[in-house]
């Protein structure tokens, strides 16, 4: 795993998006996996500006939706569809074929998981998968457990997720998280993990001991070939 630290969020981010940019200016069709949430977003703001620029890179490149709030409304103010459309989707001009995803209130869910999972083994795997680190370490909604699951899945929220700021603003609480397995993210070929925020100092360091353990399923990333860690050093 590559480490790097910036002084600042905004550094950090300008780093990130120089490097989806990149990913996209090598592979056309690229596939890419975007988390939610405020550490990305800065990344994702910079890559908009690239779009303004230039979009030429941006034309053909597919995405997939990484999880979503289970049980809100899809078009929900904290949904992470509606984050995906403020901020890459309708600034990036990426169409709904270009765009894989899953419904926040699917009429069968075993259905929805097994179509967003039959899609990446056969027009997978991710090409690069933006992530976040949790305040529990979770890894898209792959929680701490016993075990942890390798395919697209709904799973129960712990107290510690549902206190994100996208849930803690919804009157109407999530019942679950849908989210791509822990395979299926592993599968990515290349990784890139952004640490900013406050409060998660001691996840931080759990992390950084590089111990595998599924009660830290963000440690399994050490087990992958090409992930770059990039640390915001206010949140250490």
């Amino acid at each position: 795993m590559i480490i790097e630290y910036f002084d600042n969020y905004n550094n950090m981010s300008a780093v990130a998006a120089n490097m989806i940019h990149a990913a996209l200016l090598s592979k056309t069709d690229l596939l890419l996996c975007a988390a939610t949430g405020s550490s990305p977003l800065g990344a994702y703001q910079k890559l908009v500006e690239k779009h303004q620029n230039d979009s030429s890179a941006f034309d053909s490149f597919r995405m997939i939706k990484l999880d979503e709030w289970g049980g809100i409304p899809l078009d929900h103010p904290q949904s992470c569809h509606t984050y995906l459309k403020e901020n890459l989707l309708a600034p990036l001009n990426i169409s709904v074929s270009r765009f894989i995803s899953f419904d926040s209130r699917p009429d069968d869910l075993a259905v929805a998981c097994k179509k967003v999972s039959a899609y990446l083994e056969s027009e997978g795997p991710i090409d690069l998968c933006v992530l976040g680190l949790g305040l529990n370490g979770h890894i898209a909604f792959n929680e701490p457990a016993p075990f942890l699951q390798a395919k697209c899945h709904a799973t129960a929220l712990t107290a510690t997720s549902m206190q994100h700021s996208m849930a803690s603003e919804m009157e109407e609480k999530p019942t679950s998280g849908i989210t791509l397995g822990m395979a299926e993210i592993l599968q990515a070929k290349k990784i890139i993990l952004l640490i900013s925020g406050a409060g998660k100092q001691q996840i931080i360091q759990e992390f950084l001991s590089a111990k595998i353990t599924t009660s830290l399923p963000a440690s399994f990333l050490w087990l992958h070939p090409a992930v770059t860690c990039l640390i915001d050093r206010t949140s250490i």
